[in-house]
């Protein structure tokens, strides 16, 4: 399927206009990763506490923030995640991942949200856990089994009792009326009544709480690194066999340290989190845009052997024109799929989704900016551009 038959783009010719916007943006996202001390690392790298809380209502993320701010934790991020209707939000804490300070991450979300939204004047059944569930019912009898049961088996029952009523509750991720306890197994209009009577329900409800350590985190960082490296050697040894020109994978490799580095960029300029997601985005970048690379490298090949007559600045001008269809279907078609899930795809996908919806863009640019320019650039400095680049295509076809 051919979209555009008749391009006629001298590409070659305006390689400096290029050049100075890929200038224009790396020096923009140097000068913004500099400026802020770095880029925008989240709890994967950096190490923290990250506390999940789900809402009975939209939360009020400006409170929760001040709230926070007041016990000393103005550097906590906090954004909402999941769908919309489930009034689920995600707050990092710069906290260790030690268990009494994880616990601690907890106990302090606990009382900011308890500031913003009160306290409900009885045990808040959303805040109990199964322990002290056990505890508050067993002391107060809500099932009225004492009597009813030997001693020893009511310890076991109200156990047993809590555990259901606890997964329930963690399978609504809050609970707002008791009523939604009516299907658990051993619950009556009795029980319910005496859960009312001696127990209220908060408006939010703690649903998890994770923990990354620093040494946990420099462990990530040094694999990201060395994903990203090796997977770097691998293009240039792959490139460099198949096109029998060493010129052409460090093209390649420098177009894909482009694309990277402005992708970075603009995580800098728009105060992205880097995490994980991310960086397996990075490398989902690198092989579109080397494939994308390959496939114009491919065209130039067997131009060289369709028109002997023509030098090699118009031989890529052509390649590059002829494959523009291709560039265009391929890179449009997965761009309009990132957008939908830069759109769509919720907090939990932003920085994924970020991640590709720009380097689509900036991989299909590099391959006209950056990669074909090289391999020109290269036999010019070297000499006469046709006689030296034929000898090393001659051998690739």
């Amino acid at each position: 399927m051919q979209l555009f038959t008749h391009i006629k783009v001298d590409w070659i010719g305006k390689k400096w206009y290029l050049i100075s916007v890929s200038a224009a943006l790396l020096t923009a996202g140097a000068v913004s990763t500099w400026a802020r001390g770095g880029l925008k690392l989240g709890v994967d790298f950096t190490g923290g506490t990250i506390v999940r809380v789900r809402f009975s209502e939209t939360p009020p993320v400006d409170r929760v923030r001040d709230a926070l701010k007041a016990r000393g934790l103005a550097t906590s991020e906090i954004q909402r995640f999941d769908e919309p209707e489930k009034n689920q939000v995600q707050i990092r804490l710069p906290l260790a991942a030690e268990a009494e300070e994880v616990e601690r991450g907890a106990q302090v979300v606990r009382e900011a949200l308890t500031q913003v939204y009160g306290t409900v004047g009885k045990p808040d059944f959303n805040q109990l856990p199964v322990e002290a569930l056990v505890d508050a019912m067993r002391e107060a009898d809500v099932a009225q089994v004492k009597g009813k049961r030997p001693d020893q088996e009511i310890q076991a029952y109200y156990e047993g009792l809590a555990r259901r009523l606890h997964q329930r509750r963690v399978e609504l991720g809050i609970l707002q009326s008791f009523d939604q306890l009516r299907d658990v197994e051993g619950v009556g209009d009795g029980l319910l009544a005496s859960l009312r009577e001696r127990f209220g329900l908060g408006n939010f409800s703690i649903i998890s709480v994770e923990s990354v350590g620093p040494k946990v985190g420099k462990n990530l960082r040094d694999r990201a690194r060395d994903a990203v490296i090796f997977s770097l050697l691998g293009m240039l040894v792959y490139i460099g066999v198949r096109f029998r020109g060493t010129v052409y994978g460090v093209a390649a490799i420098i177009a894909i340290f482009h694309d990277v580095l402005v992708t970075l960029g603009f995580f800098s300029l728009t105060q992205q989190e880097i995490s994980l997601t991310v960086v397996a985005a990075l490398l989902t970048l690198v092989g579109y845009s080397v494939n994308d690379t390959i496939v114009i490298y491919d065209r130039i090949r067997e131009n060289l052997k369709l028109m002997r007559r023509e030098d090699l600045v118009t031989i890529v001008n052509t390649s590059i024109n002829q494959t523009m269809s291709r560039t265009i279907l391929t890179s449009g078609m997965t761009f309009l799929a990132v957008v939908s899930l830069f759109l769509f795809g919720g907090e939990v996908l932003r920085g994924f989704s970020f991640a590709l919806v720009v380097g689509i863009i900036v991989g299909s640019y590099s391959t006209l900016a950056i990669a074909s320019p090289l391999v020109v650039w290269w036999y010019q400095w070297r000499g006469k551009p046709r006689a030296k680049a034929r000898p090393q295509l001659r051998k690739m076809a």
